[in-house]
């Protein structure tokens, strides 16, 4: 049987982003930093959307400094479902549409779980999981009408270890697993994948909430196959295979980024 291929398929790399208008939640954190850079080295144009505005700063400072090309950013109250639709809408129709969504953003109140009301855990869905659905519902149409999208939720190695004190947090990133795979399972006739990714322990802001670090790093590498931290780079690779064409026949799956903490 003899298979054609179009030039552009010939020679245009699997793994290759360039030109994709990627919407990335929590971009300017400490992980988002170095992924939404290493996405526009490759090409990609990327609408970051964070809450701080000293961060984005630093981001777009960043950027300038290596005469990268294609960053949006947008200050945006996550919580404002209504005015964070309201601008995705806004940024949609300026940058003509949004290829990938990657949910990143989140809070992580920390105390134990008796000391919680109901409405910690209501603040913490809306961020963690309701924006994210919100981002979804705004990129959707494009993704559909051109039959080619990406979706990649970021969860957390907490939802299979359990982790105590934080209870609100892991909730949420269970949450986004199993939206995950209900997407999958919806959007996949679109062409349309959606994958999650569950980073392990990287030394960023996050761990500042323990209150022992060097004691805490000894911790994580007592426990990781991979006796070294994490770094944004492996988040960043993990993240461009999923959000390219390399990875078009893998949905529906959480990939875990963590030196082997958590197997599964």
């Amino acid at each position: 049987m003899n298979v054609q291929f179009s030039p552009a398929q010939e020679t245009k790399p699997a793994m290759s982003i360039s030109g994709k208008v990627i919407l990335y939640t929590g971009a300017a954190g400490g992980l988002g930093t170095e992924t939404t850079l290493s996405f526009l080295r490759a090409g990609a144009r990327v609408v970051a959307i964070d809450n701080d505005e000293r961060k984005t700063g630093a981001l777009l400072d960043a950027a300038t400094r290596e005469g990268l090309k294609g960053l949006t950013v947008r200050v945006i109250d996550l919580s404002d479902l209504a005015g964070l639709r309201a601008e995705l809408d806004r940024v949609a129709g300026e940058v003509g549409g949004i290829d990938v969504v990657i949910n990143n953003a989140a809070i992580y109140p920390s105390k134990p779980f008796e000391e919680y009301g109901i409405e910690d855990f209501q603040a913490v869905q809306r961020v963690n999981v309701d924006a994210g659905i919100v981002c979804v519902q705004a990129a959707l149409p494009h993704m559909r009408k051109q039959g080619w999208g990406r979706i990649v939720n970021i969860s957390s190695v907490t939802v299979y270890g359990g982790w105590a004190n934080l209870a609100p947090y892991v909730q949420s990133k269970g949450a986004l697993i199993g939206l995950t795979r209900a997407w999958a399972r919806e959007f996949g006739a679109y062409g349309i994948t959606v994958n999650a990714v569950a980073p392990g322990a990287f030394p960023t802001d996050a761990e500042k909430i323990h209150p022992d670090p060097e004691g805490y790093t000894r911790f994580v590498l007592e426990h990781q196959a991979v006796k070294r931290r994490g770094s944004p780079a492996d988040i960043a690779a993990a993240l461009t295979f999923l959000i390219s064409d390399a990875s078009g026949f893998i949905t529906g799956q959480t990939l875990n980024v963590d030196g082997g903490w958590v197997m599964h």
